[in-house]
């Protein structure tokens, strides 16, 4: 028991610290850089919308204010069967602007990877960006996105994603934080070659590159991985910054971790391929430390709780190291019953990452079941 403690400890060290070391010192050893260049080529932006009413007119005025020349912005809307009045909205908004703003319609509900796929076949621009509905960019955002497509071995590009908890809560002030970790390993693995992970609110493609996914495929994880299959870098563009806000409820952010983590299963699974060191190098020791290890993360806090239990007794250090577990999930489940009120930011650390354990363990244990996710509802 205390070999599976001590490797259970190890293992989630190393993914939350070990691993973003690791890039950090293999970056100053060989840093691929970047080539950028300020240009304009035509892009089409695609959002994909169910129910989409209560943001989806600001999204699009957010999109056509852009600091970008209008005669080189497609917008395409797909609404996945929304039954809300969102397509009247792109409509009436696409007639007040006079702008190239057009609305599809895919009925019946069949996913946002699917209204993708829809949009791509028909979108014109040399460049396909990815906006979720309520995603609001940076007034220089997508001249930012599209610099580093200057560099030939570039694919695929993602921006910066900034969430905003305006209220304080527990779930927003994690979730932040999350992202701000999550943003500092992207640039330590662009300077490796290509991110693993990528925010689908900011995200862009050569349109040539795009190929068609299956509905159940998440494509901000499966059509990245695909350019690195290509041979193309994935890289990520910290000045093109995406606002969001975070979700204030747990279970809401439980929700949509699970999903995501589900998705990202399937993923890792059907690209399984991209694991051979020796025709993806280190690529394919980032994507196991990234991503097949950070969704296995429950599992070695499972077991090393549960090994801790069992050596209870046994040594004065064990009970020492059970003591600091108890505090830790205690502090976890002050978060959980304070639904959402205020917390000291380095408090609210073990109540995020038990809800994202949680949710990933929750994710794998459906993963296993055999059951994917297709369709979506919007944030709350």
């Amino acid at each position: 028991m205390a070999i599976v403690f001590t490797v259970s400890v190890l293992m989630l060290v190393y993914v939350y610290a070990g691993y973003p070391v690791f890039c950090a010192f293999f970056a100053s050893l060989r840093s691929r850089a970047v080539r950028s260049a300020a240009d304009t080529p035509p892009v089409t932006i695609i959002i994909a919308a169910f129910n989409e009413a209560a943001c989806i007119e600001s999204t699009l005025r957010n999109k056509l204010s852009l600091d970008y020349p209008a005669d080189r912005v497609e917008i395409i809307v797909v609404s996945d069967a929304s039954d809300d009045g969102t397509d009247d909205i792109v409509r009436r908004v696409a007639g007040e602007t006079g702008r190239d703003v057009r609305l599809l319609r895919q009925e019946p509900r069949a996913g946002k990877t699917a209204a993708l796929n829809m949009a791509a076949a028909v979108a014109s621009g040399e460049l396909l960006v990815f906006s979720d509905a309520n995603s609001l960019y940076g007034p220089t955002a997508l001249r930012s996105l599209v610099e580093p497509f200057a560099d030939p071995d570039v694919g695929y590009v993602t921006g910066r994603m900034v969430y905003k908890a305006p209220d304080g809560s527990l779930t927003g002030e994690g979730c932040s934080a999350y992202m701000r970790y999550e943003n500092v390993l992207r640039g330590l693995e662009t300077r490796l070659g290509s991110v693993v992970g990528v925010d689908g609110g900011i995200d862009a493609v050569r349109a040539s590159l795009y190929a068609p996914m299956r509905p159940d495929q998440q494509p901000d994880f499966v059509l990245p991985l695909s350019i690195v299959q290509r041979e193309r870098r994935v890289v990520y563009q910290p000045r093109a910054l995406l606002y969001e806000e975070s979700l204030s409820v747990a279970s809401d952010e439980f929700r949509m971790r699970t999903r995501v983590a589900l998705r990202a299963w399937h993923a890792l699974r059907d690209k399984a391929m991209l694991l051979n060191p020796f025709r993806h190098g280190l690529y394919a020791w980032q994507l196991f430390s990234h991503k097949w290890l950070r969704y296995l993360a429950p599992v070695f806090q499972a077991t090393a709780l549960a090994a801790n239990l069992a050596l209870v007794g046994t040594a004065p250090v064990w009970d020492a190291l059970l003591v600091l577990q108890a505090f830790f999930y205690g502090l976890a489940l002050v978060g959980l019953l304070l639904k959402g009120r205020r917390l000291p930011p380095p408090l609210s650390f073990p109540f995020y990452l038990c809800l994202l354990n949680a949710a990933a363990g929750n994710a794998l244990i459906r993963f296993l079941r055999g059951e994917r996710q297709v369709t979506w509802t919007p944030r709350t």
